[in-house]
């Protein structure tokens, strides 16, 4: 019986083994600690680090952003780091900053962001010259106007209060210097969405178009749709030319038929229609030959019979 109660409290101790030396482990000022949120006020967050004392976060502590709200962005059961800022706050409590942490920790994942190419939702939640201002990660980030879209964006007032999709792409951590862009996302969103067009064109049809510019090397005609093809000049007619402009002008309405659309490349071709047109109208002549010499051999077989029938009086 004292053998099996012995084991039990063997089994016991060893359950609450790493708690215990959890609580007594070695902390100092400006460690980052991870502790559960056990409560929650309007003032502070209260934080269990599985050590003798609790943590508190003070509401300046939590986050940099102005619009940042304690009471609806951080719920009981959450996980988050700090950093130990004071060992008593005079109440036997760790004192902690989430900002200080997160000056640390933040520009890691900002970095990561940067590497991995992430796409990321953040609100604008200022206006400055020549951009607007975002938070991630906590760290106030600059989204230039130049990359707030794919459109030129004069004005910048209305986009304050949206939200954006954004990509990191500058941090610097030494210069405290993030820059977003949700530009690059919606440039990529558009050429997928332009060669998506592009695969459902078919080889060989026949298209119609206006030339929009002349190259040395040929001519690119708009064919509608947001797409644009060229007919190199080899391809613009049947005869040797020296420069698209001799044959094409800007402006000017012409069909032509899809030669490929390899690698996202629309390629047109003038020239096998014109072909096409010299081999049907030769086909036409052929054809009408063969009838007209048909239709003469049998009138004159015809004229040979009656000749050649004699008639009794």
């Amino acid at each position: 019986m004292a053998e099996e109660t012995m084991t039990q409290a063997t089994e016991s101790m060893n359950d609450y083994k790493d708690e215990l030396e959890a609580s007594f482990r070695k902390l100092s000022e400006g460690d980052i600690i991870t502790g559960t949120v056990i409560a929650v006020t309007e003032e502070d967050v209260t934080l269990d680090l599985k050590y003798y004392a609790p943590g508190i976060i003070k509401a300046e502590e939590i986050s940099s952003d102005p619009d940042f709200n304690l009471m609806e962005s951080i719920q009981i059961g959450d996980t988050l780091e700090a950093t130990i800022i004071r060992m008593d706050d005079g109440e036997g409590n760790l004192l902690l900053s989430r900002k200080e942490a997160n000056d640390v920790l933040a520009w890691e994942k900002l970095n990561q962001y940067l590497e991995e190419g992430t796409n990321l939702k953040v609100r604008i939640k200022g206006i400055v010259p020549s951009g607007v201002i975002a938070y991630l990660e906590g760290i106030r980030g600059f989204i230039p106007a130049s990359h707030l879209s794919l459109d030129y964006v004069e004005d910048c007032n209305p986009w304050l209060g949206k939200d954006v999709e954004v990509r990191v792409i500058t941090v610097d951590q030494s210069q405290k210097k993030l820059v977003l862009s949700a530009k690059v996302i919606e440039r990529e969103k558009a050429e997928e969405a332009h060669n998506h067009k592009i695969s459902m064109l078919v080889p060989g049809t026949v298209v119609e178009g206006t030339v929009e510019s002349l190259m040395p090397y040929g001519a690119f005609v708009n064919i509608g749709n947001g797409l644009s093809g060229l007919v190199h000049i080899s391809q613009i007619c049947t005869r040797r030319i020296k420069k698209p402009g001799e044959v094409l002008k800007v402006g000017q309405n012409v069909k032509a038929k899809i030669l490929n659309t390899n690698n996202n490349k629309i390629s047109l071709s003038m020239r096998v229609l014109e072909e096409e047109m010299a081999d049907t109208e030769a086909d036409a002549i052929d054809k009408s030959v063969e009838e007209f010499v048909s239709h003469e051999s049998a009138s004159t077989n015809l004229g040979s019979l009656l000749a050649n029938l004699k008639l009794d009086v």
